[in-house]
């Protein structure tokens, strides 16, 4: 096991009644626990996102005899352990796979040191459980206190957002086919019924970082009360709604944040992020999204008002789609919006925080679609005519609501489709995410 020779190079220590410290040694150090100032964590940084998921930890505390001590983390470990006795005796304990370690010790001492490192390469374990005899000492653990540190060179390979790396040449009725890797920033979300124990999916949603998942606030809450978050999970890479996808992953949420405005009826500030319990590895299937910015308008041509949605809606049959679908859909202007439906629109439209868009023509964002982005294709630069160029897709928008069938309790595609507008919420965003 390779954390044999991390050991070695970790465990130089001076011990003394009221310091403890490495001896030459460039690392930083960090509290892992908020409310615990005796369990400290040491890490290397510098280093790059796919090797910077190990650290070492030390418990500063008397353990008395007999105690039983139990360790979780939020994901899968390879672990050392390396325990001082009272009689200045040693022992190792490996650990190198699951998430929890329990360990019982038959004679007093004081202090235990260990090594972590993520099973999963580019996945970062953090403690989230420290306890003694039932007694837990991490009652509010930190997360994500690594990933400033990482190097960014590696980081940048993954930064172009809004990129493709499958080569192929939701919100949908009559929606077009799309094929696996065409979006790989789409997210499904699911919430489990506690009566039937079963997971029924319920939203789309974006990556827009390794840590969050942004979608609409009635996705992530019932009747304007935010859901447990336990209830909700959320699959990435995912292309058949049905079935299992061999490059999708499941993720579960560690914390669902609803815009403090937000309310369900009617829906106003309909915008949330879903902050996942570990880090997402980015692959061909799996990547992160660009949001949209008004600088970002400046690339566009000021005729293009066009964009893509994407989900496993319902079609033209009232089911959801079985594959991923899309349609293109323009930007219409407010007043288009309200002649069609005064009431209903007058109602959903708030200001700067909406827009509408759609062709009320029978191809819309419908029930399973909410929480899914209206995206914007936004070129590498200016676009003068109409040339192919480079570019990253930008989400402009996230499905919030449109207008009821009078037959069924499901979307009438022939009407226009609410968006929230998320370039007015960039801040509040970035002030959850960063």
């Amino acid at each position: 096991m390779k954390l044999i020779f991390i050991i070695s190079f970790f465990f130089v220590t001076v011990m003394s009644q009221n310091a403890w410290m490495p001896i030459v040694s460039p690392l930083l150090s960090w509290y892992p626990c908020r409310d615990d100032r005796d369990i400290n964590v040491w890490f290397e940084p510098g280093l790059k996102p796919k090797n910077s998921n190990r650290y070492f930890v030390y418990v500063n505390k008397q353990f008395p005899k007999d105690c039983k001590i139990k360790i979780s983390f939020d994901s899968e470990v390879d672990a050392a352990f390396v325990v001082r006795t009272a009689d200045n005796e040693y022992s190792r304990i490996y650990l190198s796979e699951g998430d929890t370690l329990s360990l019982n010790f038959f004679v007093p001492h004081h202090g235990l040191g260990f090594i972590i490192r993520g099973s999963e390469p580019g996945v970062t374990p953090y403690l989230r459980s420290f306890t003694v005899d039932n007694v837990e000492y991490c009652k509010d653990p930190v997360v994500g206190f690594m990933e400033p540190y990482a190097s960014k060179t590696e980081e940048q390979e993954w930064s172009t957002c809004g990129r493709r790396v499958v080569d192929h040449a939701e919100l949908m009725t009559n929606g077009e086919d799309t094929k696996p890797g065409d979006w790989p920033w789409h997210a499904a979300l699911y919430k489990l019924d506690k009566e039937t124990l079963n997971n029924k999916y319920i939203c789309g949603g974006t990556i827009i970082s390794k840590n969050f998942v942004l979608t609409a606030g009635h996705c992530a809450s019932y009747r304007g009360a935010k859901l447990e978050r336990e209830v909700l999970g959320v699959i990435l890479g995912k292309y058949r709604l049905k079935g299992d996808d061999k490059v999708s992953v499941e993720k579960e949420v560690l914390e669902i944040i609803l815009h403090k405005d937000f309310s369900y009826h009617p829906l106003k500030h309909d915008i949330a992020l879903l902050k996942l319990s570990t880090e997402v590895v980015f692959t061909e299937f799996i990547r992160p999204a660009c949001l949209f910015r008004a600088q970002d308008r400046d690339k566009l041509r000021s005729d293009d008002k066009q964009g893509t949605i994407i989900g496993w809606g319902f079609d033209k049959s009232d089911n959801l789609t079985r594959a991923l679908k899309k349609a293109s859909m323009p930007i219409v202007s407010e007043a288009t919006c309200l002649k069609t439906n005064p009431f209903f629109y007058t109602r959903g439209l708030n200001d700067i925080y909406t827009f509408c868009a759609g062709d009320a023509n029978g191809t819309s964002a419908c029930n399973g679609d909410s929480g899914g982005a209206f995206q914007v294709f936004v070129p590498d630069e200016i676009q003068i005519g109409d040339k192919d160029t480079s570019g990253s897709w930008h989400v402009k928008g996230i499905i919030s609501n449109t207008v009821a069938r009078d037959d069924a309790p499901i979307c009438d595609p022939n009407y226009y489709v609410i968006f929230t507008n998320v370039e007015s919420y960039i801040d509040w965003i970035e002030e959850h995410i960063y």
